[in-house]
């Protein structure tokens, strides 16, 4: 992909489904509509595959991009990030935790920071990595690919931190004990392994799909050549997905961002504000729902969180004119995209009592 930095290495083995994280297990809902009919051949699986990567591909590829992002802001990664680029060669792009790195170690930066501040920053990090997973837990409606999406979230995560060792998947581990959705613990292991939001929106979305084609697989009898010729036929649309999801993260996810000791006593930064604006995605007791909750963006939160770019002012605390140093970031752009019909494949599968996969 063009102008695409990171390890090539570490992209791929992200996206093995090898992995020992638990890809292997999930259908991404093909099992249930094999079981009810709807995939029954090679063509059925196709518009199964596109329809599978233009909504939740999409939405999962946005959310890695989004964590790769702020985990690149960890005190590993800053370094690399913010780094003298070599004589006759381009300067390495800053990220925007980098233009300031007090906000992970107190307000001076120094050895001699008061703990209180180190502790505040910490804090703040937790809070903006369940601030994220909120945005996730928000566009999953099903509890069933909730549940399964923290569930090899967790595996990953657990297994990225002994192959990545990295303070942000410490940061992560702590902040989401129960574990965070998978695309949140892809893009922050993407960036442990030193992959670009790009790269890690790309693992995302070729996941969202080789998951059902393989299992596709076996559970119809097909030939396996047949069904990676559908996945290279994909080829371009998972760079198109890939360019999509980034590109609805410009101007909104931490841009423009300087984590000082003003941006730790925000009020869009305090517990009640991160913690609660986002409500989870609705259960599902009947069909499945539809309309502005599935397929809009999240609910706003407070000003500056969530409005679209320069529509909320300055965050709370600056005044008008006043210098950008507070906080200006948020996931507005994120998309919101809604797949009702994986919602309820995921449903159903969960309570048919034969299966071979997760949903």
């Amino acid at each position: 992909m063009d102008g695409m930095r990171g390890d090539p290495a570490a992209l791929l083995l992200l996206a093995d489904s090898r992995l020992p994280a638990g890809g292997h297990a999930h259908s991404g809902g093909v099992e249930e509509a094999v079981r009810l009919g709807t995939v029954t051949d090679v063509d059925d699986l196709a518009r199964f595959l596109r329809g599978r990567l233009a909504t939740a591909g999409l939405v999962t590829a946005a959310l890695s991009a989004a964590a790769c992002e702020l985990a690149a802001g960890e005190p590993d990664v800053v370094g690399r990030a913010g780094g003298t680029a070599a004589a006759g060669s381009p300067a390495p792009p800053v990220r925007p935790y980098a233009m300031d790195a007090s906000w992970r170690t107190g307000g001076s930066g120094g050895p001699g920071a008061a703990a209180s501040e180190v502790a505040a920053a910490e804090d703040l990090r937790r809070r903006l990595w369940r601030r994220l997973d909120d945005e996730a837990d928000a566009r999953t409606a099903s509890p069933a690919q909730r549940e399964a999406a923290r569930t090899q979230g967790r595996l990953l995560l657990r297994t990225a931190r002994r192959l990545w060792p990295s303070p942000a998947l410490e940061t992560l581990a702590r902040a989401i004990p129960e574990g965070p959705h998978h695309p949140i613990a892809l893009g922050a292991a993407a960036a442990s392994a030193g992959c670009e939001p790009q790269q890690a929106a790309l693992a995302a979305a070729y996941t969202s799909v080789t998951g059902p084609a393989t299992a596709a697989v076996r559970l119809l009898g097909l030939d396996p050549v047949t069904v990676h010729r559908l996945l290279a036929d994909l080829a371009p649309a998972l760079n198109d997905a890939a360019h999509a999801a980034c590109a609805s993260l410009m101007d909104t996810v931490l841009t423009d961002t300087t984590l000082t000791d003003t941006t730790l006593t925000d009020p869009a930064l305090t517990d009640a504000a991160l913690d609660d604006t986002t409500p989870a995605g609705p259960a599902l007791s009947g069909p499945a729902p539809s309309g502005p909750a599935l397929s809009g963006p999240a609910p706003s939160g407070p000003a500056g969180m969530d409005a679209s770019p320069g529509s909320a002012g300055p965050p709370p605390g600056d005044a008008s004119g006043s210098a950008q140093t507070g906080w200006r970031g948020g996931w507005a752009g994120l998309p919101g995209h809604s797949a009702p019909a994986l919602d309820l494949l995921a449903e159903g599968h969960l309570a048919n009592p034969m299966k071979l996969f997760v949903s």
